[in-house]
């Protein structure tokens, strides 16, 4: 997901060149004392404050419970928060400050891939865990000559694993055969869902009748749904975000388009049920990265603590992507049996089968956890517990 994954990346990328000169190239962990200090970069306030405040609410829910159990081999978690503000170049000034000054052993944050990148190579330098809840580019952890950024991981899933999630469904659970795809072709999230879909469900044995594209802030989409219409798909894959796909929904329906639509976490806003309309959304799916109405017994025990602390609130994936980072973190360090960041990022690394709120994760070799998603169907137009797929 995240949509202002790489806005001012080329400002944040000069003003980091020369910011890189003034910062020490010492590891950042702090290797002594009865606390592990670990930083929160966080979008506390600005354009996306929604997504970064409620990481917040999902770590200090984890590190409350970590440390009531008598903390990380006996050392009480600190979290550190700055707010980014939701820009980079405040993301990156957060990241020095947290290294330089604070010295903590590891950054949580930030929640979209833009501000995250703008962060790693600070995090690299410094020898410094950088570990995004839901930065979802495959840009944070990888670098443009394909070599590993090698601080940098992720909790959540990558975008190109959505769309293989989503064919996989359509294929397997719904039975489809033939299958449109409406994408967004001005946006990499929505490209890269697309082509990921478009690969898995050809290898399934399905067929692509139409292809089209629509772009960021298109309203009227008819004369595109009258083409896709008239290839007669049983289903049609949208990626893209809710301000689009909320119209395409309602137009789609109000042309007699009754077939499942289906797209990702960047359907899921409540802004979306208010464009396309509770009953139009019905027969559509997303993939996500969890569900509070998920029957697991690990996520139902999290609802529950989570809803205890924040006066009967139901935690959504942000808070569950933000409460499963510290957790990752927490069990690499303990299997570390110190605070040196390079023995933690290689334990990091090794993570295999953890059990977590939004899934048994096992980091791959590009740092991404391997793990299952959720599918949720709209009913009414509330989101329901379908089903988990497997990659």
């Amino acid at each position: 997901m995240i949509k202002r994954k790489f806005t001012k990346l080329a400002v944040v990328s000069t003003l980091l060149a020369g910011i890189l000169t003034g910062c020490g190239a010492e590891g950042g962990g702090s290797a002594n004392g009865d606390t592990i200090k670990i930083g929160a970069n966080l979008e506390l306030s600005g354009g996306v404050a929604s997504f970064g405040s409620s990481i917040s609410k999902g770590i200090d829910l984890a590190v409350e419970e970590i440390n009531k159990a008598g903390g990380v081999d006996g050392k009480e978690i600190e979290i550190i928060k700055v707010d980014n503000k939701s820009e980079g170049s405040e993301a990156t000034s957060g990241a020095i400050r947290l290294t330089s000054k604070d010295k903590v052993t590891a950054i949580i944050g930030a929640a979209t891939s833009g501000n995250t990148v703008a962060q790693a190579q600070i995090a690299n330098k410094n020898k410094t865990i950088l570990l995004t809840p839901s930065g979802t580019s495959p840009n944070v952890t990888v670098n443009e000559d394909g070599s590993v950024n090698e601080f940098a991981f992720r909790t959540s899933f990558i975008d190109p694993f959505q769309g293989t999630v989503a064919a996989n469904f359509a294929a397997n659970e719904l039975k489809i055969k033939n299958v449109a795809i409406f994408s967004d072709s001005s946006s990499d999230y929505a490209k890269g869902l697309a082509k990921s879909f478009k690969e898995t469900f050809g290898e399934a044995g399905g067929k692509i009748v139409a292809e089209e594209a629509y772009v960021a802030k298109d309203t009227d989409f008819r004369s595109t749904l009258t083409r896709i219409k008239s290839a007669k798909p049983d289903f049609i894959f949208i990626p893209g975000y809710y301000e689009e796909v909320g119209l395409i929904v309602k137009q789609a329906r109000e042309m007699g388009i009754d077939v499942p639509l289906m797209g990702a976490d960047g359907w899921d806003s409540p802004k979306l049920v208010e464009l396309a309309g509770a009953e139009a959304l019905n027969n559509t799916f997303i993939t996500n990265h969890y569900s509070s109405e998920d029957p697991d017994e690990k996520i139902q025990k999290f609802v529950k603590s989570f809803s205890d602390k924040y006066d009967g609130a139901s935690p959504d994936a942000f808070n569950a992507l933000g409460y499963d980072s510290v957790y990752l973190l927490a069990d690499a360090i303990e299997r570390a049996g110190d605070l040196d960041t390079t023995k933690i990022k290689d334990e990091l690394a090794a993570t295999k089968d953890l059990s977590l709120v939004t899934g048994n994760v096992t980091i791959d070799e590009q740092h991404n956890p391997i793990k299952s998603a959720t599918i949720l169907e709209y009913k009414d137009g509330k989101q329901v517990f379908n089903t988990k797929v497997n990659p």
